[in-house]
C-alpha cells in the first residue's frame, strides 16, 4: 500500500551557508559602511544586530534573500522581538523543525475534510499518510502545499 510522511525539516548547513553569504554581502554594502552591524550563526539561531532598528530590518531582508537563494523556506523562520541594549538593536531568528501537535492535528483535519480515501496518523513530529492509490497521496501533497498552515512541509518516504 502506498504511503508517505509529511515532515517539517530544514537543512541547517544551507542556513549556515546563507548566513555566511549574508555576512559577506553586509561587508560590501555601501549603506553599512562605518556602522556596527553583524549577522551571526549559532546553530539553530541566527542573531542579527545593528545600531538602528530599520538597519536590523535591512539585515533580515539580506538574510531572507540569501535563504531563498539556498532554497530554505521562509515559513521555517521565526523572528524574535527586537531587543535594544546599549547602542545596538538585536533580533534572533530561529528555525522550526518538526511538526507540533496542534499543527499535525490541523493537517489531519484538513485531509479528512477533503474526504480522500487515505488513512492519516500522527507519529511524533511527522504525519504518515497511507492510501490505496498513488493519485490519492498526490492529492494530499497538493492539498498540503495549497493550505496556509504557516509552516514549511516536505514529503518523504513516498513508497509504492
Amino acid at each position: 500500500m502506498p504511503s508517505l510522511d509529511i515532515v517539517s525539516e530544514i537543512n541547517l548547513e544551507e542556513v549556515r551557508n546563507a548566513t555566511e553569504n549574508a555576512t559577506k554581502e553586509l561587508a560590501t554594502r555601501f549603506d553599512f559602511r562605518g556602522v556596527t552591524a553583524s549577522i551571526e550563526w549559532k546553530s539553530p539561531v541566527v542573531t542579527v544586530s545593528a545600531e538602528l532598528d530599520f538597519q536590523v530590518n535591512q539585515l533580515l531582508d539580506i538574510l531572507r534573500s540569501n535563504l531563498a537563494k539556498r532554497k530554505v523556506d521562509a515559513k521555517a523562520m521565526t523572528f524574535g522581538d527586537f531587543v535594544h541594549s546599549g547602542k545596538t538593536f538585536t533580533a534572533k531568528v530561529t528555525f522550526k523543525e518538526g511538526i507540533e501537535q496542534d499543527v499535525a492535528k490541523k493537517v489531519v483535519k484538513l485531509i479528512k475534510e477533503e474526504k480522500l480515501k487515505v488513512q492519516v496518523a500522527i507519529q511524533g513530529e511527522q504525519v504518515r499518510v497511507t492510501g490505496k492509490k498513488r493519485d490519492d497521496l498526490q492529492a494530499v501533497m497538493q492539498l498540503i502545499r495549497q493550505a496556509d498552515l504557516e509552516q514549511s512541509f516536505q514529503f518523504t518516504n513516498f513508497k509504492d
